[in-house]
């Protein structure tokens, strides 16, 4: 089970973009997101009138790496580490580390 997964509410705790919230969009292999409104670059792109692209200067979300961001705590008012912990039914759930609650039920 992974720590942080897609339609998660992340929080960025180092670099260029500390301090910011967004969403995961996509976990890439190994260990790397991209983050809604994170991490942004500038892309040169052709037009494809195929596909109704148009041409120019884009802004894109570019990767992460996953030890920069952490999972959003709205007790705690911002990133959180996650652990894991199993339930009395025995269901594997993911647990805030400051106080131990239930992320996901």
């Amino acid at each position: 089970m992974r720590k942080i997964k897609v339609g998660d509410d992340v929080m960025v705790r180092a670099g260029k973009d500390k301090g910011k919230r967004g969403t995961v969009l996509r976990v890439l292999d190994g260990d790397r997101l991209v983050v809604e409104n994170v991490n942004m670059a500038k892309k040169h792109q052709k037009p494809n009138p195929q596909r109704g692209v148009p041409g120019g200067i884009i802004d894109k979300e570019m990767p992460i790496h996953i030890s920069n961001v952490g999972l959003y705590n709205p007790a705690k008012n911002g990133a959180d580490r996650i652990g894991m912990k199993f339930l009395a039914d025995g269901k594997k759930v993911r647990v805030f580390k400051s106080d131990g609650e239930v992320v996901d039920v």
